[in-house]
């Protein structure tokens, strides 16, 4: 690496050291929520979409709701599960690979 591509003077930061404007010394993202805070919030909210995709369908068997209502609520909950799985997965993927790390 040459000096030409480091970056200019005063820009740079030691790859260890804490974020100074970050909350809990860099440890939590900027929104102050930790990570297990956001995937626990994301499960939460594919729950959520399943219970008002499956009230959407009770009404609409029961003759009280749109059929367009109801495909909307299903489609939005197949999204929302889909994207939490695929979430779940990767963070199970990058887990085992950091576990697997030899230090």
């Amino acid at each position: 690496m040459t000096s030409t591509s480091l970056p200019a003077a005063g820009a740079w930061v030691e790859p260890d050291a804490p974020l100074a404007d970050a909350p809990n010394g860099g440890d939590a993202p900027a929104g102050g929520a930790s990570f297990a805070a956001a995937l626990q919030d994301a499960f939460s909210a594919a729950g959520s979409a399943l219970q008002r995709a499956d009230a959407a369908e009770r009404a609409f068997a029961r003759g009280h709701g749109g059929l367009q209502e109801m495909v909307l609520e299903r489609a939005q909950a197949d999204v929302l599960v889909s994207l939490a799985s695929a979430t779940a997965s990767r963070a199970a993927q990058a887990l085992t690979t950091v576990l697997g790390m030899q230090v």
